[in-house]
């Protein structure tokens, strides 16, 4: 059975902060503000305010007072290192700081942290004092006479608890190995934090004390794990020293901790205000009846303004109480889980309601409700890591921090079930606690089939909130879309009758979905989960009666055995061993079948056993071995047909030209077979794709499309291309048309495109505009040039470069050379580089920009970009007209190999969120002057073997969140850096341990990318 044996108690301590410090530097300024402000906020700390003779050793009253303290604040200014009385509280402190309970927080106030760790400037002055063993102090002739009265009688030279002993080479050792240690741990720099303002500065001590102490202390909740950092994030955004009212919103699925995280910040700060009040379930309570409201909002006021006689007659009457009694006192309110506008508007309708300085805290599901009401900061709840989700489990489940042994694999399986949502972890946990390990394994064989039922009731909540139209998007995206790109799976559901875009929006502000950086859609595991159960749950055990199938084996089983009902209307097949035949005879009962997704392997097949309902929207069949479609299949639903890799030679059999009056996008590419293909059969399309249909050598247009915005025929046989009938295309790819000799482009359907890629149409003669150019706003343009004479790519090495002729009847010299912005050239060489990089250095509202091999002098009057990364580039020294991109948000700088030196006028890119340095291996320094770029958030150098230090202020970075230096020979990171909580330093496993860190967390983006990275 498992044990249940309790964590060992904490120490507990009389101080919460000891504070260290040279009193002639500090103690009638800075300490003494900084003492009231911790005390101020309810931190016991011991302050000695004797006078201190120069000479004199630490009495053991001082030193029980160090080892009776959690925390010691040690602050290091000009005059410390001359007091020995400092020095040897500092060597007390240090020893403190090497157990687990204890921590030292270094203060550089007007020092620097190299003077401290080094023994420096006046610290090196102060040593080179103690170093001639010469004292040199004066003390009363009282104190002198008995002291030589003890000396002469042979007694102990001690007196009054104070010793006296000269120094000797011990002490200096001591107090050196002190300095070096306590310089290097994670501390604060005045002159590097809030530009040297004392009381910002001292406020941010504070603040840390207070959560450290919050999270040390044995009397909250011995279950809070992980909430550290998270409670750091919000906490911090609360700008306590601000007197705006601020609004602050935290969002994340149910069960996720938000309000977990909302209580753990409002027992944390609640000390900080006048006025306090923490309204929990506002979403349960506003909807139980019609007073609901006005009962919450007298709570808010009896809670801030402490006077139980307060009522409230209406909601109305509420708010008119609210705006005129809550100005009076600054203070700290939480709506916990709010789900409607109204309940806001009730109960935190107006800033003007409240105090200077006041904070709402707002939870929530639905960030809309957030954007709605004005909350401009929003934190997202990170579900918990592997390791943290472990340690709340085991408390549950173990009493303890660690599984009990021999339930380490049990454990690990519950935790991964759970993915990281706090409140299923603590259910299970609760519920296994005790129990033997045959309950164990009955559990966790019974959550594969039965999901938790506890935690999909919560999660439920979010669901039951959706419109019916959201609600299907959800259901549809759960069982059929995971992992899927938005734009495809928007595709999709618009297909289907969806307004996709709004729905997905919907389903992301209310944490049921996530999308990720890449743009595919994920959620997590008991999302799934609860949209499987809604889904199965009225037939549970009959799969032919549900709306949406997506489980192989029971797709499978249906279409064999011909149990189809018109309940399915979504299957997600995927890769299946079925014949087509079976697949075809399958879902002929089936009818009202919407969304069909099946890959099958290809076969031989019988024409005639071809079969497809008239419901379908959506049909994405590859490998689908019909020549034709089904003369039976009227298609008149038909928004998607998706059939790569498919045996097709014609839509229609024998020529009929059945038209698909509702079709959108048609994929037909790698159809191998496919000659001809006629676009006035699908009048309304938006994206042909043909890529691959090696046999396709010709693309009928009879009339105009006004619809089509991309057409991709790349690697096809097609001679000619006249898209004067398509003016509204956007995308067009011609990538490796080797036989194409011939595009007729007339000026109106240029006006759109925004990309044209075409490289590799090495025959292509002529490209004609019909009349003269009318610019065009290019968003992006990609531009690889190179200055070979011959295209290098060619097995004979004999073959020109890239050409093209344009005809127009305008000199070359005035002409804007748009058709050449919208090239992007692959290997080929272009006629003239140089002219061609001017060129694009006259487009005004160009945002990115890729440039291989070359770059222009006249960049800088790109005034619009926003990304420039450059590849290859040969230059020693960065160019200091790049500097002059006042909107430049990120500077890319890849293989540059011959890069020396940065500019040192960087700090001019005011908008630079982004510097990413790879493989740059000469390149030796990054200049000071980075350190005054405060926008930037991301400084990647990766694989700069040469780089061997970071400049010493980069701590002044306040927005910096990723500092990447796997591959760089930097062997110590500056002091300042440690302030920057939340930054995370990716490198090498041995790089970051080297620094110090122990927490390494190892990461695999993919087999060539390891890393290992830590957060502060």
């Amino acid at each position: 059975m498992a044990s249940t044996s309790a964590s060992v108690a904490q120490k507990s301590f009389k101080y919460d902060v000891f504070l260290s410090f040279r009193g002639e530097d500090t103690r009638k300024n800075f300490v003494d503000h900084l003492y009231h402000a911790l005390h101020q906020k309810g931190i016991i700390t011991y302050k000695d305010d004797e006078k201190i003779q120069k000479g004199e050793r630490i009495s053991e009253q001082l030193i029980r007072s160090i080892k009776d303290s959690r925390f010691h604040i040690i602050v290091f200014s000009k005059n410390y290192a001359s007091s020995s009385w400092c020095l040897d509280e500092l060597v007390q402190i240090m020893d403190c700081q090497k157990t687990m309970e204890q921590t030292a927080y270094p203060i550089f106030f007007d020092v620097e942290p190299t003077e401290v760790r080094h023994q420096s400037g006046a610290f090196g002055k102060a040593f080179a004092e103690h170093e001639k063993g010469s004292r040199s102090f004066v003390l009363p002739l009282d104190y002198l006479c008995s002291t030589l009265a003890f000396c002469c009688s042979g007694s102990s030279s001690s007196l009054n608890g104070v010793i006296v002993d000269p120094e000797n080479e011990d002490d200096v050792g001591r107090w050196r190995n002190a300095l070096k240690e306590a310089a290097g741990l994670a501390g604060m720099e005045l002159k590097t934090t809030f530009n040297g303002h004392e009381a910002k500065f001292i406020q941010q001590i504070v603040q840390e004390i207070s959560l450290k102490l919050y999270f040390t202390n044995s009397s909250i909740d011995g279950k809070l794990v992980g909430m550290e950092t998270r409670v750091r994030s919000v906490v911090s955004s609360l700008e306590t020293g601000s007197e705006d009212v601020h609004l602050i919103g935290i969002k994340g699925i149910g069960g996720g901790g938000k309000s977990t995280l909302a209580r753990a910040v409002f027992d944390l700060t609640s000390v900080w205000f006048e006025g306090v009040s923490f309204v929990e379930n506002v979403r349960e309570v506003s909807k139980g009846s019609s007073t609901s409201l006005r009962k919450l909002q007298k709570q808010v006021l009896i809670d801030v303004l402490a006077d139980q006689n307060i009522d409230v007659t209406s909601v109305s009457d509420g708010k008119n109480k609210m705006k005129r009694m809550m100005p009076g006192r600054k203070a700290l309110v939480v709506l916990d889980d709010v789900d409607d506008i109204e309940q806001l508007d009730a109960l935190a309708g107006e800033l003007t309601w409240f105090k200077p300085g006041s904070r709402i805290v707002i939870t929530t599901r639905d960030q809309q409700v957030l954007v709605a009401h004005g909350v401009s900061i929003i934190h997202d709840v990170n579900l918990l890591s592997d390791e943290e989700a472990l340690c709340l489990f085991s408390r549950y489940a173990f009493k303890k921090d660690i599984p009990n042994q021999g339930y380490e694999e049990l454990s690990s399986k519950v935790v991964h079930y759970a993915a990281g949502l706090p409140l299923t972890i603590k259910v299970l946990g609760s519920h296994l606690c005790g129990r033997s390990d045959h309950v164990w394994k009955d559990a966790i064989e019974r959550l594969k089939t039965i999901p938790e039922d506890q935690t999909l009731k919560r999660l439920e909540i979010s669901y039951n909130g959706l419109e019916y139209d959201q609600k299907e998007i959800f259901l549809d995206v759960v069982c059929m879309m995971k992992y899927k790109k938005k734009e495809d799976s928007i595709r999709i559901l618009d297909s289907c009758g969806y307004y996709a875009e709004i729905g997905l929006g919907v389903l992301e502000q209310k944490s049921l979905i996530t999308i990720s950086d890449d743009g595919k859609l994920g959620f997590h595991d008991r999302i799934e989960e609860m949209g499987w159960d809604i889904v199965r749950r009225s037939h549970p055990n009959e799969p032919s009666r549900h709306s949406r199938l997506w489980i192989r084996k029971e797709i499978e089983d249906i279409l064999v055995k011909e149990l189809g009902t018109k309940a399915t209307r979504s299957i997600n097949l995927g890769y299946s061993n079925l014949h087509s035949d079976i697949i075809t005879k399958g879902i002929r009962k089936i009818e009202e079948l919407r969304l069909l997704n099946v890959q099958c392997k290809v076969t031989e097949v019988d024409e005639v056993n071809k079969y497809l309902p008239d419901a379908l929207q959506y049909l994405c069949w590859t490998n689908y071995p019909f020549q034709s479609l089904p003369e039976t299949f009227q298609a008149n639903n038909l928004v998607n047909l998706d059939m790569c890799h498919s045996n097709i030679t014609e839509l229609w059999e024998g020529g009929e030209r059945k038209v698909f009056n509702k079709l959108k996008y048609l994929d037909l590419s790698y159809s191998s077979k496919l000659r001809t293909f006629d676009l006035s059969i699908t009048p309304h399309l938006e994206l042909l794709n043909l890529t691959r249909c090696e046999d396709l050598v010709e693309l009928c247009m009879p009339v105009e499309f006004p619809n089509l915005k991309s057409l991709n025929l790349s690697r096809s046989k097609v001679i000619n291309l006249n898209i004067g009938l398509t003016p509204n295309l956007e995308r067009l790819y011609l990538e490796g048309c080797s036989h194409l000799k011939e595009i007729h482009a007339p000026v109106e359907c240029l006006k759109k495109l925004v990309h044209l890629f075409s490289s590799e149409c090495l025959n292509l003669v002529y490209y004609t505009v019909d009349k003269k150019h009318e610019s065009a706003s290019i968003d992006t343009v990609e531009i690889n040039v190179s200055c070979v004479d011959v295209y290098p790519l060619h097995a004979t090495n004999d073959l020109l470069g890239f050409r093209f002729t344009c005809i127009y009847d305008e000199p070359r010299s005035s002409w804007s050379g748009n058709l050449e912005k919208l090239f992007r050239f692959g290997p080929c060489a272009c006629e003239n580089p140089e002219y061609f990089l001017a060129t694009i250095c006259d487009l005004q509202h160009l945002r990115e920009l890729t440039l291989e091999k070359r770059i222009h002098g006249d960049i800088w009057r790109l005034e619009s970009l926003e990304k420039l990364s450059l590849w290859w580039q040969k230059f020693q020294h960065l160019p200091d007209s790049i500097c002059l991109l006042k909107n430049l948000k990120s500077l890319e700088l890849y293989l540059c190999l011959a890069l020396e030196q940065l500019p040192g006028n960087i700090c001019r890119l005011e908008c630079l969120e982004v510097l990413r340095i790879i493989g740059s291996e000469s390149l030796r320094d990054i200049p000071s002057t980075i350190c005054k770029m405060r926008c930037l958030k991301h400084l990647v150098l990766s694989n700069c073997k040469n780089i061997k230090k970071l400049p010493e202020e980069l701590g002044s970075l306040e927005c910096l969140k990723e500092l990447w230096i796997k591959g760089t020979d930097i062997s110590l990171l500056p002091q300042s850096i440690y302030q920057l909580k939340g930054l995370r330093i990716c490198g090498s496993r041995e790089q970051l341990e080297s620094y110090g860190f122990t927490s390494v967390i190892d990461s695999v983006v993919e087999v060539s990318l390891e890393y290992a990275y830590i957060e502060l």
